[in-house]
């Protein structure tokens, strides 16, 4: 039997990049608090991370309020 794969939203992984950068919290803890698998973790806050330091992500905008890159 397949085991289906689980998908989060962008407000989860959101909410979940900040605990880990704004709140202190380690990627460990709050992997094993939320039952998600540390990988899954660092994929959320690395991109975030990277925006609030003036990286712009080619994927999609992170950050609320944030408008997207015009590129003609």
């Amino acid at each position: 039997m397949t085991r289906k794969r689980r998908s989060f939203t962008p407000e989860f992984k959101q909410e979940v990049a900040s605990l880990v950068l704004d709140q202190g919290y380690t990627v460990s803890q709050t992997s094993t608090s939320l039952g998600v698998v540390k990988s899954v973790l660092r994929r959320g806050v690395k991109p975030l991370e990277a925006e609030r330091q003036g990286v712009t992500p080619k994927k999609a905008v992170l950050l609320p309020g944030a408008a997207p890159d015009a590129r003609a």
